[in-house]
């Protein structure tokens, strides 16, 4: 399958390029389309292409047509996800690519004929379409954001005036747990709002919602109904969390992994964890490209980690030195809010060696 970071770096490449005139095909076909269907439809823009006047861009325009019949013969039926096709002439040149295992599925049967190809299927390949909402509680204060993809966006925390559990001389004990009880209550009533209209407003209703805290007070905030309807059908589950403030939301993102994250994403934030537990034991780590290819040459790698945005060539040649020294690479999303650290920490290359 297509990772996210080939991807991106396919979306970049394929918007630098332009044609001259309308001579950039691309076709989309869904799972549900058949190929012979397709097959006929490139047969009769081919046809059609004779109409075109500019000797150049008819030329250049059948070229690509053809080319997109022969790439297309390779497949009996249309793959699970559908299939993208680019062609075109590019600066003298026909070029050709087609993407037959995107992590989504394609959309539409398209074909477009252009200046420049349609990457609106590439996009929504990697756009995450899961939102999902956080809530950690906890009696001195709350926090509220939403997980995209691995992205945190942290929307509000605020602290409660909820008393603590010792009450002032003089004050009955009943008229003290009264004074509380309504505090708390209030408290609860304004989280809950502030999760309604941050999780079920504008942007949409939140695919999931987790909710962290001091285990006893997350329990009792779901339990006696202040959230939204909406909110609750859509719980996946409370966990403990320390402290209500953005580094906890990161903490409940952490606990929660198995609802929140897919597999690549939960094996991206395992290796950014090791890397720095290791760092901060001073424990056989190296970063910087030149430090890392120099711990290379010395064996007893186990993984070399490096964001999205080290150029295609560097990083290639980082996981081919550290495979054949018996280790792997793995590639770090930079677009998340610990893959940007890594990569403003560390220029994005980071290793740990094999024993410890």
């Amino acid at each position: 399958m297509s990772q996210p970071y080939d991807l991106r770096e396919q979306i970049e490449h394929f918007e630098s390029l332009t044609g001259d005139g309308t001579e950039l095909v691309t076709v989309t076909i869904p799972n549900s389309k058949s190929l012979g269907s397709i097959r006929e439809r490139i047969a009769q823009e081919y046809a059609s292409a004779e109409n075109i006047k500019s000797d150049q861009t008819r030329d250049h325009v059948q070229q690509a047509l053809k080319r997109v019949q022969r790439m297309l013969r390779r497949y009996e039926k249309t793959p699970e996800n559908g299939l993208v096709v680019y062609v075109g002439v590019v600066e003298g040149e026909l070029i050709s690519t087609i993407f037959d295992d995107l992590p989504t599925p394609v959309a539409e049967s398209t074909y477009r004929c252009d200046d420049h190809f349609d990457l609106t299927p590439l996009i929504e390949s990697v756009t995450p379409n899961e939102t999902f909402g956080l809530i950690v509680i906890e009696r001195g204060g709350a926090a509220i954001g939403r997980l995209i993809g691995e992205r945190i966006i942290p929307i509000r925390t605020f602290e409660s005036q909820v008393m603590g559990k010792s009450r002032a001389g003089g004050q009955s004990a009943q008229r003290f747990e009264r004074d509380r009880e309504r505090q708390v209550h209030e408290f609860f009533q304004q989280v809950g709002d502030i999760a309604t209209d941050a999780f079920t407003g504008d942007e949409g209703t939140v695919t999931g919602l987790v909710v962290g805290g001091t285990l006893g007070t997350a329990k009792r905030f779901v339990s006696d109904n202040y959230l939204d309807h909406r909110l609750r059908n859509r719980l996946l589950g409370t966990y403990s969390v320390e402290y209500a403030t953005v580094q906890g939301l990161d903490q409940l993102v952490k606990k929660a992994d198995e609802q929140l994250l897919d597999t690549e994403q939960r094996e991206g934030r395992k290796r950014l964890d090791e890397f720095y537990s290791r760092l901060r034991d001073d424990d056989l780590v190296a970063y910087g490209a030149e430090e890392v290819e120099r711990a290379i040459k010395f064996g007893a790698v186990e993984s070399v980690l490096i964001a999205s945005t080290v150029p295609r060539s560097q990083r290639e040649k980082l996981e081919t030195a550290v495979k054949q020294q018996g280790g792997d690479g793995y590639v770090i999303a930079s677009d998340t809010e610990r893959g940007s650290q890594f990569v403003a920490a560390f220029s994005g290359v980071g290793h740990y060696y094999g024993f410890r």
